[in-house]
């Protein structure tokens, strides 16, 4: 159950409303508008709080400047952002400036394994990532999304066996833009699956986000009897191991592509306003 809102929040949200209720003027909605009509029916939770994601099979910190949003309203931001939602979406975290974001999606493959830590392949796994996003491109193509082009690793993939977080970041361009894009990937192992958390931010901004980032993540932690030290005999057993996460994870390069740029422009100023924040995306959707 989520905390309720408090009355800060509330005004918040019912300023954000009114002011988007404004804008339609009861014309029929411009694809901006739209856009800014999403962002206000988007169920968040304000920090200070705790996020529980879909299921309760995992929860997170919401710190004061935070907002929370779960599976369903991540779908829908997802796609309203020309991503491909994949259905395992059950969580979304977001500083109240959205500067950046985390994707979080659980996969309830089973128990991964994690005896290749001493033996991951960098060179290998992303001449993979680059086939797969051949593919990739062809979907996007298909849905009149730009293609990606796969620059290298940003951050080779490390494990940490103390908290099983399995880390990387590929740096990848926007083909039609030349826009850099970086999505850094963390995988959480559990007993039941993973977790993945698909962190979007501008490319520029990584280094200095990366921290915040850590921090946040440092409270995340799965549900009763979902923790990877809590294996039972028994229990399903994932089919693939470490390397297969982060070849698997050129999925997610492929479409949270990195949009800050051109969708992320909320002003926030003495408790609320709304901006033209979703202008460039919607825009875009209209030619």
């Amino acid at each position: 159950m989520f905390t309720p809102f408090n009355s800060t929040h509330r005004c918040l949200i019912a300023t954000l409303l009114t002011l988007a209720f404004f804008l339609s003027g009861g014309r029929p909605l411009s694809a901006q508008e739209e856009g800014e009509s999403l962002i206000t029916s988007i169920k968040w939770e304000l920090g200070p709080g705790t996020g529980i994601m879909d299921k309760k099979i995992a929860e997170i910190d919401i710190p004061e400047g935070y907002m929370f949003a779960r599976g369903k309203d991540t779908q829908r931001l997802m796609e309203a952002m020309g991503n491909i939602a994949s259905g395992q979406e059950v969580g979304f975290l977001t500083p109240t400036n959205l500067s950046w974001f985390v994707v979080f999606e659980f996969s309830d493959v089973g128990y991964i394994k994690d005896d290749e830590k001493d033996t991951l392949d960098p060179d290998a796994m992303l001449e993979s990532i680059r086939e797969g996003n051949k593919q990739s491109n062809e979907y996007r193509a298909e849905r009149g999304i730009g293609k990606l082009k796969i620059l290298g690793w940003e951050t080779e993939p490390r494990y940490n066996p103390d908290t099983q977080n399995l880390e990387w970041a590929i740096r990848a361009q926007d083909e039609d833009e030349g826009i850099p894009i970086i999505n850094h990937n963390t995988r959480v192992l559990g007993r039941r699956g993973v977790m993945k958390a698909t962190l979007v931010v501008d490319a520029d901004a990584l280094l200095s986000t990366l921290p915040t980032f850590r921090q946040r993540m440092a409270s995340f932690e799965f549900g009763k009897d979902e923790k990877y030290s809590e294996f039972r005999k028994g229990d399903k057993i994932a089919k693939y191991g470490l390397s297969a996460l982060v070849v698997g994870g050129a999925a997610a390069v492929a479409v949270k592509s990195g949009l800050l740029r051109h969708i992320w422009k909320l002003l926030v100023v003495g408790g609320a306003a709304i901006g033209a924040f979703f202008k460039k995306l919607f825009g875009r959707k209209e030619k």
